[in-house]
Parts: C-alpha cells; sequence; structure tokens
C-alpha cells in the first residue's frame, strides 16, 4: 500500500478552494475538524482597504482583531469562520472617520454575523416558506435562528428588477374598507403586481404613468379618478375596461331588472306557475286598465270626476269631520267611541254599526 505525501502548500490551496470557491482574496491559514463543527482560520490577502467614508485607500493598520461570522453548515458540521481582521488608519484629515475594518468582499460586511453565502440561503428560505416555517427548516440543517430574523432578512433583499409594463391593469385596493383606499397596478402580461401607490388620486395615477411612457394599454374600471388619471399620464395608451367590472355591472344590472315588478301581463304562449299567476291575479285589472290606454297618473281637474269630491277638511267643523281610516280600523277606538256613545258614520260603519252606535266587538 502506496500513501501519497502532498506538500503543504498543495493542500492548503486546495483547502482554500474547496471553502471559498468565488473568493479570491482570502488565505486558509488552518482548519480543525471535530464531530460538532468546522474551524476554519483564516486571513485577507489584500494589503490595504478603501475608507466607507471618502472612499480613498489606506495601507496603514492601525491594529487587528479576530471576527467569528456563522457560515453554512458542511456535512451536518457547524462552521466556525475565525478571521483576522485589520484596522487601517485614515489619511484624510478632512474625513470623519479615524479608524475603519477592512470588509472582504463576497464573505463579510459590516456589523454582520454570518456570511453572505448564508444570508442568502436564509433569505431564500424565508422567501419560500416565511417566518415560522422558514425558522423550523433552518432548524434541520443546522442555523439555529427566530422567525423574526428570517422575515429581516427577507425584508432587506432589493427589489427585482422588471422590465417595463406593455398593459397595466389599474385597480383599488383597500388597507382599511370603507375608509382608506389605495391604486395597485399589475403587469397584465406577466400577471405580477409592478408597484402599490398609498392613495387612490388622478394625480398620483397621472405621475406613475408619465415615468413609463412605454405603456401602450391602460387596463382599468370606470371609477372617475381612473378616468381622469391615465388618459392625463398615458396619453399614448389605448383606455380598456376591464373585463371582471363588466361581468359585475352587467349582473348588477340584470338581478335590479330581475326584481322589478313586471307591469304587462304574460303572453297567451308563456306558462307560468302557480305562485305566478297568484300574484298575477292582483295586478290583472291594471293590466286590463293599461291594455285600453288609460293613464295610471292623476286625473285632469278640467275632466269631469265620477265619484263626488268631499270638502276640504280644513273648512270642516270637528263635528261634521269624518274620522281617519286609521281611527275606523283601529279596534280599541272603536271600542272607545262605543261606550262613549260618539256617532260613526254609516258609510264607513259598516254592519258593525246599528241605529247609530257600535256594537261591541268580540274579543
Amino acid at each position: 500500500m502506496w500513501l501519497t505525501v502532498r506538500p503543504v502548500e498543495e493542500v492548503v490551496l486546495r483547502l482554500e478552494k474547496l471553502l471559498f470557491p468565488s473568493l479570491s482574496n482570502v488565505a486558509v491559514l488552518s482548519v480543525d475538524v471535530n464531530d460538532e463543527a468546522v474551524r476554519i482560520e483564516a486571513r485577507s490577502t489584500v494589503v490595504g482597504s478603501d475608507c466607507p467614508g471618502c472612499g480613498s485607500w489606506s495601507r496603514c493598520v492601525h491594529s487587528s482583531y479576530l471576527r467569528f461570522p456563522a457560515d453554512v453548515p458542511s456535512g451536518g458540521r457547524r462552521v466556525i469562520l475565525c478571521l483576522c481582521v485589520r484596522r487601517f488608519l485614515c489619511t484624510v484629515t478632512s474625513c470623519g472617520r479615524r479608524t475603519f475594518a477592512e470588509q472582504m468582499t463576497g464573505l463579510t460586511r459590516r456589523y454582520g454575523r454570518r456570511t453572505e453565502c448564508l444570508r442568502s440561503t436564509l433569505a431564500a428560505v424565508g422567501l419560500a416558506l416565511a417566518g415560522r416555517a422558514g425558522a423550523r427548516t433552518a432548524r434541520v440543517f443546522g442555523v439555529s435562528v427566530s422567525r423574526s430574523t428570517v422575515m429581516r432578512l427577507v425584508e432587506a433583499l432589493p427589489d427585482p428588477e422588471f422590465p417595463a409594463p406593455r398593459v397595466v391593469g389599474v385597480d383599488e385596493y383597500a388597507t382599511r374598507k370603507g375608509r382608506h383606499y389605495g391604486t395597485v397596478l399589475v403587469d397584465v402580461e406577466r400577471r405580477r403586481p409592478v408597484d402599490l401607490l398609498p392613495e387612490r388620486e388622478a394625480s398620483s395615477l397621472a405621475a406613475w404613468l408619465a415615468k413609463r411612457p412605454g405603456i401602450e394599454v391602460v387596463r382599468r374600471d370606470r371609477a372617475p379618478f381612473f378616468a381622469e388619471g391615465a388618459p392625463a399620464g398615458a396619453p399614448q395608451a389605448v383606455q380598456v375596461a376591464d373585463r371582471w367590472h363588466l361581468w359585475h355591472n352587467l349582473s348588477g344590472s340584470r338581478r335590479a331588472l330581475c326584481r322589478r315588478p313586471s307591469r304587462m301581463p304574460p303572453g297567451p304562449g308563456v306558462r307560468s306557475s302557480p305562485a305566478c299567476l297568484r300574484a298575477g291575479d292582483n295586478r290583472r285589472p291594471v293590466w286590463l286598465a293599461l291594455a285600453k290606454g288609460t293613464s295610471l297618473r292623476r286625473p285632469n281637474p278640467s275632466q269631469p270626476c265620477d265619484r263626488p269630491r268631499t270638502a276640504d277638511r280644513r273648512t270642516q267643523s270637528e263635528g261634521d269631520r269624518p274620522p281617519a281610516p286609521h281611527d275606523l280600523a283601529h279596534r280599541q277606538t272603536l271600542r272607545r267611541r262605543s261606550h262613549l256613545g260618539g256617532p260613526v258614520p254609516r258609510a264607513v260603519a259598516g254592519p258593525a254599526v246599528q241605529a247609530g252606535r257600535v256594537q261591541a266587538l268580540p274579543g
């Protein structure tokens, strides 16, 4: 059995390519592996760094310290990075920073406790599973985080870059129904929301459309603020009514038309249900009158009237004035007048009145 012994420099070079494949300015000093974790000591090979305040290059080393960012687990073990980080002096006197710490591009960031690879991994898990489920999934591959941390990493992601939309859908959304509304804009071709406007005003919609001259079609409902803002912001675009709102308005109009009572009798060939026939019996006199050409409006005062008109109630005395219909129809009023002996007109008293008095009605 032959054992090949490789030089230390070759082993370190292979470790650097294995652990940091995308980084060329990091040198691995040592690797310690045990049953629970992998400890890697590394440092930067760059001789200087840029000042984050003024951007000037500096090589004056002030001091150094150790930094321990968490990394993605490897082989079921935690990976602990031990980075030797230097602090540099800023040589520009007008700069407000006296010293600054170097950052390894692609590996660390200011005040970061995780490497860029672990941050992107947790952000991808958060985008797929959100907070609680993402935190539980992260514990499976050896990273203990809270749901708040997962959501904070997701919120720190930059907004994705989308091409300028060609067909835009405009509608409203409610942050509090009946109180506060905003405007949502959707790329109709890709079926993805593009932007949210905090208010539902024609001026804000016009300003948003004016910044995007490539819009060719605006699909909207018939709200007045959208009808004013769309042609003002995109006069070259074609205004298209939204299909959902057209069907919604059509169904609402049809429902209101069906609820409206009919004034004409059904035709001779139309078969109706017994319930409809019973309801139509009450309207049959009205239908017959309308068929003869009789108007349902108030008759002309110049035409003679079939029934005699009563005198004005204001010109009658209280004794001659007939009682109101609700007084005659009310059973308690009839009983009270029968005991007091008050007169009841025969024209309205009906069979319950005999000899000018009202009989006691059965209880």
